[in-house]
């Protein structure tokens, strides 16, 4: 458990660093040079990944049950993982509604996912690991947009064609993951099948 907790320790302290130290971050960005910033968020980023990974595959063999899981919560984590994957596509597709809407839907992905799972599972190690990514998700998007709103960032209309893009497109991973890809990587079908 404790390289769970290290590795979460560094992956969102490097992803943190806008929300609470978001003036230092531009000083260091100034002094130092975006190049060397990027490689120093990266090289934490991937190594508190790895720790994550290794940590929560360490705490899968020795599982700390918390409570029992219910069989309507992993249909509804199903359900919103769908919502998820259209979230995160959303982040990406040009002039869609979604992002003209919500501004920052990578961030509530992220959100959706962390409640889904924390929804389907049941043990310490889930705990951990989703619950800190939900409360990262939302204290980022509320910083996030608060940087808009001092910013006056304005986003782009979406357009009908952009937000059936990022529907569609959402949806085409989603069942990917949801009937092949999630049992590949994780080894649990969340579908059953």
């Amino acid at each position: 458990m404790t390289l769970l907790v290290l590795g979460l320790i560094l992956f969102l302290g490097a992803h943190s660093v806008r929300i609470f130290a978001d003036d230092w971050r531009t000083a260091q960005i100034a002094r130092r040079g975006a190049g060397a910033w990027k490689g120093l968020y990266t090289v934490v980023s991937i190594v508190g990944f790895g720790l994550i990974v290794w940590g929560y595959g360490q705490a899968r063999t020795q599982p700390v049950v918390l409570w029992t899981p219910q069989l309507w919560a992993r249909h509804l984590a199903v359900l919103l993982m769908l919502v998820s994957f259209i979230l995160l596509v959303a982040a990406y597709v040009p002039r869609n509604g979604i992002k003209s809407r919500l501004h920052h839907p990578m961030v509530l992905s992220v959100k959706v996912w962390a409640f889904a799972h924390l929804l389907a599972n049941h043990t310490l190690a889930d705990l951990l690991l989703f619950g800190s990514f939900l409360v990262w998700a939302v204290l980022d998007f509320r910083s996030a947009r608060q940087r808009d709103r001092a910013a006056g960032t304005v986003y782009p209309p979406g357009t009908l064609r952009g937000t059936l893009i990022a529907v569609v497109a959402g949806t085409l991973v989603w069942a990917l993951f949801a009937f092949w890809a999630h049992a590949w990587l994780f080894g649990v079908s969340p579908l059953g099948v």
